[in-house]
């Protein structure tokens, strides 16, 4: 998996990085103080931000895109009812009001939350913006030829689970109700305390009824945020963004919008574009990159250059890196088995596989260590810096294989970093250690991605990674291990097959506090209670580096987010 743009979110899932890499106790980069582009370090308005970029900007629809938190690009054209709070480090993990004047009132069980606008909301054209199109809005992401969104309102919103959207069933929702123009109340099948985070996603996005064009909305989405869309080319490979003027500070206190126009040229190979912002010439002194990390070796020659270290961006994402097992497939099926393999992992060689330790940081939990997940520390099976061979044998002779066993480990051919060969031998060499011998059976991306989210093709042992959908525990554990999730004619993340019902019984109970805070502690000791059972191994959460511009201030970097928050930036 690449590393995340957060323009599709779920990358984390299915097939990159989410979309998307690591999440870590750490904030803002320590040189993302703007005073790096020399001279007047305050931010003002004006210029043109560029911004190079790996992955076009495909389907710009709010219906259509996968975001975490609204996104980066998408989030300076399509404001919802809440967004991410923009701060560095872990203040950015807050949710806050964005189109409302809250994060929303629920009723005393979670199943019903309310949202009041604040007055005064306008789209591009300077009509208002009224509840009614956050409702419409809603709808029409149900719309089969408008899918790529978030799935989570088909699965909460009460009757939305057979809904086709309002271009096949004008009624539309009734779970979604709009009892005057300023206000919206969504009734859910279940308690659902983190609904204010889902409110993020873009499918929260007003859209107008009268604007809307269906597959072609894409082209000129009405904009509700600070800039609206004037060029779009080659379905998202070029954007140019300028002004809303109908955008106001006095409605929207999260986005800055300090450029005039943002020039987002995509489709770029990463060493071109790493290259473009080193050498920070011409338009790309006002350059930054939303996608492309810096690899090891660019990030050696960078490190040894005193200027372009401090044109370095770090940053954390909720992302972890891990080692799954199916125990359907034997010897997996053997507890004993794979609590050796977690014995005998040498997480220094797998850091260093994916870059070293300033692009990877070894885990032991499987939820990332940010506090707004409910990280708790915890190491099951100590392996120390360089596995535990000793111990792993002796799991081994007691499981029946004392003289070793033989085993598949399947992983990607892509040049990742994350489920990449490098990876993977780095694995084979360390369990040779204990007596295990690892053949590496490599796949080409799209095969490792179908076969390893299959039930019927799922390995045995194969390296995985997940990314969050929102700096929380539950969008974290819920997918991997609620065993209500399992998916066996489709896409299917529970990698452990995992069904206990004191887990599941847990995710509900959890589901229902609206106090975050106090969820976030339970789902720590969540997973620390599925930890147990060794299901998983995790292995490292990524670490972003990312250059940008000589001329570039303002810069932040949340943990919501990981990278680069294109709605702060200031250009000189």
């Amino acid at each position: 998996m690449r590393p995340p743009s957060l323009t599709t979110r779920r990358v984390a899932a299915v097939s990159v990085s989410l979309v998307l890499a690591a999440g870590a106790a750490a904030c803002g980069p320590e040189d993302n103080d703007a005073k790096s582009s020399g001279g007047d370090s305050t931010p003002h308005k004006g210029g043109t931000l560029t911004v190079l970029n790996s992955n076009p900007q495909q389907d710009f629809d709010p219906a259509r895109l996968y975001t975490s938190g609204g996104g980066n690009v998408p989030s300076l054209v399509f404001r919802t009812l809440t967004t991410r709070n923009r701060e560095n480090g872990a203040a950015g993990t807050e949710v806050v009001p964005d189109l409302a004047t809250d994060t929303g009132r629920p009723n005393k069980d979670a199943t019903v939350w309310t949202y009041t606008l604040k007055a005064g909301l306008k789209y591009e054209d300077g009509t208002a913006i009224t509840s009614a199109d956050i409702k419409y809005g809603i709808e029409r992401s149900f719309a089969p030829e408008l899918s790529g969104g978030a799935p989570y309102l088909r699965d909460w919103l009460v009757g939305a689970a057979d809904y086709q959207g309002p271009y096949k069933d004008k009624k539309g929702l009734a779970a979604i109700e709009t009892p005057d123009a300023r206000t919206i109340v969504f009734h859910l099948n279940k308690p659902e305390g983190e609904f204010p985070y889902l409110a993020t996603q873009t499918q929260f996005t007003p859209v107008p009824k009268a604007k809307d064009t269906g597959t072609k909305y894409e082209e000129h989405p009405v904009s509700s945020g600070p800039y609206k869309v004037v060029t779009n080319e080659n379905d998202g490979e070029h954007l140019v963004l300028e002004r809303n003027t109908y955008w106001s500070t006095a409605t929207d206190a999260e986005r800055k919008a300090y450029p005039d126009r943002i020039d987002v040229k995509s489709g770029l190979d990463s060493s071109v574009i790493n290259q473009r912002l080193s050498a920070s010439q011409g338009a790309d002194t006002a350059a930054v990159t939303t996608d492309t990390n810096l690899g090891p070796a660019e990030l050696a020659k960078v490190t040894g250059d005193k200027e372009l270290a401090s044109r370095v961006g770090t940053g954390h994402f909720g992302y972890t890196n891990y080692i799954a097992f199916n125990p359907t497939v034997k010897p997996f099926n053997n507890v004993k088995v794979r609590q050796a393999i977690s014995y005998a992992i040498d997480r220094s060689s797998v850091v260093n596989a994916a870059g070293g330790s300033a692009l990877a940081e070894s885990a032991t939990t499987f939820l990332p260590n940010q506090k707004s997940f409910g990280y708790e520390p915890y190491d099951l099976f100590p392996a120390g810096a360089t596995g535990n061979a000793a111990k792993a044998k002796e799991l081994l002779k007691e499981a029946g294989y004392a003289n070793g066993l033989t085993v598949t480990l399947t992983h990607s051919n892509a040049k990742d970093f994350e489920t990449s060969p490098e990876i993977a031998t780095a694995i084979q060499d360390a369990l040779k250690k204990a007596g295990i011998t690892v053949k590496l059976q490599g796949l080409e991306d799209n095969d490792y991605s179908d076969t390893i989210h299959s039930v019927k093709t799922e390995p045995g042992f194969f390296l995985a990674h997940w990314g969050a959908d929102w700096p929380s525990g539950g969008p974290f554990l819920a997918p991997i291990f609620d065993g209500r999730q399992i998916v066996k004619d489709g896409a299917n993340f529970n990698t452990g097959l995992l069904n206990d019902k004191s887990v599941n019984d847990e995710i509900d109970a959890i589901n229902k506090l609206t106090d975050l805070d106090a969820a976030a502690k339970r789902w720590g000791a969540l997973d620390k209670k599925i930890g147990e059972q060794a299901l998983t191994v995790p292995l490292f959460h990524p670490v972003y580096k990312r250059l940008y511009g000589k001329d570039i201030k303002n810069v932040v970097i949340s943990d919501w987010t990981g990278v680069l928050d294109i709605s702060q930036v200031a250009v000189k």
